[in-house]
């Protein structure tokens, strides 16, 4: 495993790194769960990104309960605010209120008493910059947390975060979460610049666009894919995105790479990645994906790739 600076920080982050969304607490059981982030730990991932709204907090219990009696310092751990967590109206957004209740809540179900970093999960457009700025920044000054992020902000959303912390004299974002992957490359043209500008490293989840960017679908939908109930799968499954797909695995392959791998190491091509967030609903996924760290691809791979995917 090959470890990078996220943004202009210090910390190192595993260039792959592991996410509880849909898996922990949801479609795995947790004794498939806890040997998932066994084998990452194993090949050396220490990045493990998590959200209160995950299972609607079972994820972060499920790895609460794993990491009981591990050596805490050995993990990046961090989760996320914004989505409702109930019925009531200030339990969502990135209130003052909402961001200081959803902290203590997440640090509760994890048993740990800090998160490496916080994600604001969404923009919130009815919360003022200042206010999260300063909320997060109190985080830190506690100890609550020791970075904090945005996911899934624009660039100018990104901007003036940093510019009013700076403003104010409180700690600015050093990281953002976008989807990105080699069908939805719409990070490339404003937010990879401007986060670059400003010192934010990006983890990206999603790379491999939920399994459209494997060779699962290439041969027709499985009975028991998440893809026959969920609408965003599909809008990636068109006849010209299986095309391409069926030409990367030809790529791939002539590279002694899984189609998996191949879709990772393109998206660490980009010297602006931090972390590319993979899933797992078994451990062999976790073995196949953590092998596309520290895969270099060469010009003319990369020059046939962007034909493809033109």
């Amino acid at each position: 495993m090959e470890y990078r600076n996220m943004g202009r920080t210090g910390l190192k982050l595993s260039e792959i790194s592991l996410g509880g969304w849909l898996t922990f607490g949801g479609s795995v059981d947790d004794k498939t769960a806890f040997a998932c982030l066994d084998a990452a730990v194993e090949h050396g991932v220490n990045f493990i990104d998590l959200a209160d709204i995950y299972a609607h907090g079972n994820a972060e219990r499920v790895f609460g309960e794993w990491l009981r009696g591990k050596k805490r310092s050995d993990f990046v751990i961090s989760s996320k605010v914004y989505w409702p967590m109930s019925e009531n109206v200030n339990d969502r957004g990135l209130s003052r209120k909402h961001i200081i209740e959803s902290v203590e809540g997440s640090l509760k179900r994890l048993g740990t008493d800090h998160l490496d970093i916080y994600f604001c999960h969404r923009y919130d457009e009815t919360s003022p910059v200042e206010e999260v700025v300063r909320a997060m920044s109190d985080l830190v000054r506690q100890g609550k947390i020791l970075y904090w992020g945005t996911s899934v902000w624009e660039a100018d959303q990104i901007g003036n975060a940093v510019d009013t912390a700076h403003r104010w004299l409180g700690y600015q974002p050093f990281v953002e979460q976008p989807r990105y992957n080699m069908l939805d490359r719409h990070i490339e043209n404003e937010i990879m610049p401007a986060c670059a500008e400003k010192g934010l490293g990006i983890v990206v989840w999603s790379p491999l666009a939920q399994g459209v960017l494997t060779t699962k679908y290439l041969n027709g939908v499985p009975e028991d894919a998440r893809a026959n109930y969920s609408d965003w799968i599909k809008q990636d499954l068109t006849p010209e995105n299986l095309d391409r797909v069926q030409k990367l695995t030809v790529i791939a392959g002539d590279l002694g790479l899984t189609m998996p791998q191949l879709a990772l190491a393109w998206i660490l091509r980009r010297p602006e990645i931090s972390s590319v967030i993979t899933g797992a609903s078994r451990p062999q996924q976790v073995e196949e994906n953590v092998r596309a760290s520290g895969v270099r691809l060469d010009e003319d791979t990369l020059a046939e790739i962007e034909k493809i995917l033109a």
